[in-house]
């Protein structure tokens, strides 16, 4: 296989070039789990790392044999999906761990009795921190009046060549991951503990957690595997809840439920709701959806943030009666639809207008 190089995005045209976790005319080959992305069916996964590892195990593939490399944002899951292509052999050596990464990366989940779980929590870690440290973080390209397909990639070019030796021994990045695991691993501990319950709803893609504060998604979102929308219950008569990563991409392992337009739930909880504050809501199409008290003054990067680094303020809703509430609009809005796999934001609209 061709020796691969990373290339800006704006530069997507100036030659064969392979785009990842993003999508783009003229593409010599896509790699996307994006909702409508034209990623070959045999190459679909759930995280376009993992589009990229199965490409990478079928060399016949058309359009990989095109050397250059791009994705128009910096995430964990394009950013181990650009690495791959760049490190076949060392990233077919490693699938298992890149998949957990790229899955806890962009999902923010992760079974945590699975062997390579801490490894995988190491190197998220790792590179958030850096990425923080060193750039800015996360949707904060336009703070610095840029472009995020811009801005990203002088992340890519410090990243790409220093990946592989935290990859192979995570002791070399330990100063910078170390703070955000601790935080993380504390949180998994408690969301074990006796001070939190988790109860599913499979029937309509819910989980709800409740547990005495804000926590880090990585702890937050585990126990939600297999569903779409977390419903967090903290102390103090403090929630959120938010529709997860999983319904804004094409999900392939799995069906799964349309996103519902929540201003009708919102609406319900106004009615109820007799402190000053007001529930607010997020469109359909953002990334993850949040349902709060006050949500409409947090920037983009302040809604991608962990929970525990947002202030999330007192309702006059019970818990009890929050749930009952959350579980009624999501079993009424989703009577009679079928979950499937690969619903256009189409098809998400007209159900939205139907419910």
């Amino acid at each position: 296989m061709v020796q691969k190089y990373f290339v800006p995005f704006r530069q997507l045209r100036r030659q064969p070039t392979i785009v990842v976790d993003s999508t783009g005319l003229g593409a010599a080959l896509t790699l996307a789990h994006w909702r409508g992305a034209a990623t070959p069916a045999n190459l679909r996964d759930d995280t376009s790392a993992g589009s990229v590892l199965r490409a990478l195990a079928r060399p016949e593939t058309p359009g990989l044999a095109a050397a250059a490399v791009t994705a128009n944002h910096f995430d964990v899951d394009g950013f181990v999906g650009v690495w791959a292509l760049l490190h076949p052999a060392l990233a077919l050596g490693h699938e298992s761990l890149l998949r957990l990464v790229a899955t806890l990366g962009d999902f923010r989940e992760m079974d945590w009795h699975h062997p390579l779980a801490d490894h995988a929590l190491q190197m998220v870690c790792w590179l958030n921190a850096e990425e923080k440290a060193r750039f800015y973080e996360p949707f904060g390209a336009s703070a610095r009046r840029q472009r995020e397909e811009e801005a990203s990639a002088e992340k890519f070019t410090w990243f790409l060549p220093r990946f592989a030796d935290v990859l192979e021994n995570p002791e070399t990045g330990r100063a910078a991951w170390q703070p955000e695991h601790q935080r993380v691993r504390q949180a998994v501990a408690l969301l074990h503990g006796p001070a939190t319950t988790v109860r599913r709803y499979p029937h309509i893609g819910l989980t709800v957690v409740r547990t005495p504060g804000p926590l880090p998604y990585y702890a937050l979102f585990s126990p939600s595997m297999g569903t779409d929308i977390v419903l967090s219950l903290y102390d103090g008569q403090r929630y959120e809840l938010e529709y997860k990563y999983t319904t804004w991409i094409d999900l392939a392992s799995r069906p799964t439920l349309p996103r519902l337009p929540l201003e009708a739930l919102a609406a319900r909880l106004n009615a109820l709701e007799t402190t000053a504050r007001r529930w607010t809501h997020d469109g359909i199409t953002d990334t993850g959806p949040l349902l709060r008290l006050d949500g409409q003054g947090l920037r983009k990067a302040q809604r991608y943030a962990d929970p525990d680094q947002r202030p999330i303020h007192r309702s006059a809703i019970t818990p009890e009666e929050l749930e009952r509430e959350v579980v009624a609009f999501f079993e009424a809005g989703y009577a009679g639809i079928e979950p499937r796999r690969y619903w256009s934001w189409a098809e998400v609209r007209e159900v939205g207008k139907l419910r």
